[in-house]
């Protein structure tokens, strides 16, 4: 066989963009690559097939799992050749090409390196669970092979999933056979280093259409829809253990600040007793240096002013000792000085076995406030089972017979499904089983559940006639199955090679129907490029914090569904808080890295699209049981109205046209700022200006108050003055400090608001400079905004998506608290003619790379933001510099940092 059938067509019409893409074929093909990016949901795969039928050559497809390879499988002959049958000149054995041939990366790889792909029990990887390769083949076997074949189009699925090995076989396939590539991503990995976005470039090509939710939910082909969160508490017992370790975390920290002999072991080393003499050492090591005087100083220990001249600053206030600053000292004092420390190894030996008897160690790395325990407890706390069940039993109230929810979770579990007459084991642990479990166990309203995995599938008795129906529809004629012991209600279907590569395709038909109405499965096996239109409901019992496997799972449903124009999608988040850390802990955390890849309308009175978990109006004291209770209540008042969700989006898409990524640099989200613009200055220095404001204004509302109710005890002129001096001192102490803080910062800095604007213009001039960014200068702008609650917001308009993002990221490293850097840039300014201000900002490192780089930034800067020197921070007076501006950079006198966020504009 030489090409396709000439009657191959596909049976519907196109999409906007698809049509797009097609008609302009001729012209991204000119570099022998096609790279698209769309979400979820957008038709990637028909639009892969369809341009592997144009190019009408011998074709390689490869996938990530082996769900999405039979995924290929099945829509081609559904939708090309209307067929249910797979003709015999498609191969799913990369041993074995033929005209087309659809493998998996992984066994792709394993192929061409003689290795055996292993079957594994918790099934995280789908493909590494059904798919076994023998080991007599190399890759010169296989690149042979499809040149015997002709194959000269090779499809890429998803190629971020890449292992870094995986990169390499790929690589010399593609030169072995030397192919037109056809790279299909919903999202791309932006959070790679460039390196690794320059070899993703390399294989797929450079970006020729992208396009994002926004776009495609207008165009209708995806859904309204809303991510919400469901909090929960630890169990009573996880809610101990996670008390108990910080306790004893604590316990811990207050014994080793006042640890006599680690106190010795510092004294006496030469960076505390002659640090003249160790200059090279102290401005390589900062961090290091900076521990060693904040412990000292925590045990009274008076720091000479030697080490203060070294700082570059005499009045310099000593940070307090916390967590932080402990583990550093300690990283120091056990692992990275070798030499001065050999008389303490007794010590060292026994305070390094408390760290991990305490779990505050682990391989080495010393960690206070986070421990691997109290993450589990948190991420698979079995409090989630029952936000589950609460979840689900809210849907079905909502939908009733009409429910398509879907839930994902990371493990089968199969311990907790058994053969006795009786399932009555306890559910301690998160998976598809015990999920199953809970709601089987409390069904009252006779919710028909399924279970889908690679290895147990459960289907409602009531469904099994359906289910042999629609087996013998695809040749399947022998099911083995049996009911489910404990319960006659379901039947679990066993795997069998007839049934093999049929059982999802089958399942999922049986869902579609309404015969399934909650379907459990893994994320694995269901997360990603696997589709069922139906679906109105997803819960997310994953512990997946990556920004491309938890936007696959939640694009599951945001897909629109033929004959149904009013659907939305719910996909509900499930996240069990830490009631002993104000930030709500690290599932709470990992839930918001989570949200960094969502777009979504937001919960705020005037809706707008935005990425993040700020769009929910989330509260700072989540970790309050009422608080998250009341967060619950009002998350099941929004979902339950899934008419106002429509309407949200229908304004939200008129407030813009595009989604542009940026940098978004935080006022502190407080009520008061409108009433006290006046006092604003857009950002730094306004921040700390509205607050005292807003807080005299609160304290003189008060005083005037108190002062009223001690009326009647002011007898005398004197006793109004003294009334009024008990006030006034009040004040002071209030205020004083903050007062001067706030006058101090003032005067000592210029805004970097103000400055944003000019500070991308030099920026950008600079990528150009570096051959970053290739778009013509003509075509780009830097456009800064500010929004009504005090933010800063600037991105590059124009340019591809690299150049945006790459812009964004050196923007934010410019911004944010120094690290590190190899380049610094003073900022100067004169305040009223005679006070100098200075602050202190990182050179991109992809600009300080490069010291003619960076001098053409620092000229830049120069003529386009103010006068401003350029520091070299790998010598010994760039080290003093760097340690210098690490103090006193206006951007580490606040907490929130600037943030990377995307907004529909």
């Amino acid at each position: 066989m030489k090409e396709f059938p000439k009657d191959i067509k596909f049976k519907y019409s196109w999409r906007k963009y698809q049509q797009r893409v097609l008609n302009e074929l001729e012209n991204h093909l000119s570099d022998d690559h096609l790279h698209i990016i769309a979400p979820p949901g957008s038709g990637k795969t028909i639009l892969g097939l369809e341009v592997a039928i144009r190019l009408n050559k011998p074709t390689l497809i490869l996938a990530p799992t082996i769900a999405i390879r039979n995924q290929w499988i099945q829509r081609f002959c559904e939708l090309f050749l209307q067929e249910s049958i797979t003709p015999d000149w498609i191969s799913r054995d990369i041993r074995n090409p033929k005209f087309i041939t659809v493998a998996t990366y992984q066994g792709l790889h394993a192929a061409c390196n003689n290795l055996r792909i292993k079957k594994k029990e918790n099934e995280e990887d789908i493909e590494d669970i059904e798919e076994e390769i023998p080991t007599n083949l190399e890759l010169e076997n296989i690149v042979k092979k499809l040149k015997v074949q002709k194959v000269k189009t090779i499809v890429v699925d998803e190629a971020h999933h890449l292992k870094n090995e995986w990169w390499q076989t790929l690589t010399k396939v593609k030169e072995g056979i030397k192919p037109i590539i056809v790279g299909l991503t919903a999202t791309p990995p932006y959070d790679v280093s460039i390196t690794e976005w320059q070899r993703y470039l390399e294989l797929n090509g450079p970006v020729d259409a992208e396009i994002s939710v926004p776009e495609l939910v207008i165009e209708g082909d995806l859904c309204p829809h809303q991510d919400y969160i469901h909090f929960t508490l630890p169990t009573e017992k996880e809610n101990q253990n996670i008390r108990e370790f910080r306790e004893n975390i604590e316990r811990l920290f207050s014994e080793i600040k006042q640890d006599d002999t680690l106190v010795k072991a510092i004294e006496n080393h030469p960076i505390w007793l002659n640090p003249t003499n160790q200059l090279d050492w102290i401005y390589t090591n900062l961090p290091y240096y900076s521990a060693c005087l904040i412990f000292l100083n925590a045990n009274q220990k008076e720091i000479p002013i030697t080490h203060l001249e070294i700082i570059g600053d005499k009045n310099l206030t000593i940070p307090k000792l916390d967590y932080n600053w402990i583990e550093t000292i300690l990283d120091f004092y056990l692992y990275k000085e070798k030499e001065h420390f050999t008389q303490f190894e007794e010590h060292k030996k026994n305070l390094e076995n408390r760290l991990r008897r305490y779990g505050a160690i682990e391989k080495k790395k010393i960690n206070f406030s986070h421990n691997k325990k109290v993450t589990g407890f948190l991420t698979s706390s079995i409090s989630k089972l029952n936000g589950i069940k609460e979840i689900v039993d809210f849907e079905y109230t909502q939908f009733g017979k009409d429910l398509r929810m879907v839930i994902l979770s990371d493990y089968i579990r199969k311990e907790f499904f058994v053969n006795t007459s009786e399932n009555n084991i306890e559910l301690n642990k998160i998976g598809i089983i015990p999920i199953f479990e809970k709601l089987r166990r409390q069904n009252i309203d006779h919710k028909k559940i399924g279970v889908l995995t690679g290895s147990i599938i459960i289907i409602p008795k009531s469904a099994f006639t359906i289910f042999q129906t629609k087996a013998l529809e695809l040749g399947i004629t022998k099911i083995n199955s049996s009911t489910v012991p404990y319960d006659a209600n379901y039947i679990r279907i066993n795997q069998s090679e007839q049934l093999k590569n049929d059982i999802i395709n089958i399942v999922t038909q049986i869902f579609q129907i309404g015969e399934i109405e909650v379907l459990i499965g893994t994320k694995s096996l269901l997360g990603e490029g696997w589709d069922a239109p139906a679906i109105n409901s997803l819960i997310l019992a994953s512990f997946v914090g990556s920004f491309v496997l938890s936007n696959q799972m939640r694009g599951r449903a945001i897909r629109t569904q033929n004959g149904n124009i009013n659907k939305t999608g719910n996909i509900w988040h499930l996240v069990t808080i830490d009631q002993t850390s104000t930030t709500g802990g690290d599932d709470f955390e990992l839930l918001k890295r989570r949200f960094r890849g969502f777009v979504g309308v937001s919960f705020k009175e005037n809706a707008g699209i935005e990425n993040g978990t700020n769009r929910l109006n989330l509260p700072e004291n989540i970790y309050l049981k009422e608080e998250a209770e009341k967060k619950n209540k009002e998350m099941f008042s929004y979902a339950a109205n899934r008419e106002s969700l429509k309407q949200r989006w229908e304004v939200a898409l008129k407030s813009g046209v595009t989604l542009v990524e940026e940098i978004k640099i935080p006022f502190k989200e407080e009520k008061e700022y409108k009433a006290i613009k006046s006092l604003y200055f857009y950002k730094t220095i306004g921040n700390l200006l509205a607050t005292l404001g807003s807080g005299l204004v609160g304290f003189g509302i008060e005083s005037l108050q108190g002062l009223g109710r001690a009326a009647k005890n002011i007898r005398s002129t004197k006793d109004l003055y003294f009334y009024l001096a008990i006030i006034g001192a009040t004040g002071v102490a209030i205020f004083g400090r903050f007062t001067l803080k706030t006058l101090r910062l003032y005067f000592k800095y210029r805004d970097i608001s103000k400055d944003i604007q000019q500070i991308g213009n030099a920026l950008l001039n600079s990528l150009i400079k570096a051959g970053i960014i290739h778009t013509n200068n003509s075509n780009l702008r830097v456009k800064t905004t500010i929004d009504e609650w005090g933010s800063v917001f600037c991105h590059l308009e124009g340019g591809t998506t690299f150049e945006k993002s790459t812009f964004v990221n050196s923007l934010k490293e410019i911004i944010n608290p120094i690290d590190n850097p190899r380049y610094v840039i003073i900022r100067k300014n004169m305040f009223m003619m005679f006070l100098q201000q200075k602050d202190y900002h990182s050179v991109p490192e992809i600009l300080g790379k490069n010291k003619k780089l960076a001098e053409f930034f620092k000229n830049q800067w120069q003529r386009l933001v103010g006068n401003c020197e350029l520091i070299f921070t790998r010598t010994i007076d760039g080290r003093k510099a760097l340690l210098k501006s690490r103090v006193k950079s206006l951007s580490s006198q606040f907490e929130e940092k600037a943030e990377h966020v995307n907004k529909w504009r």
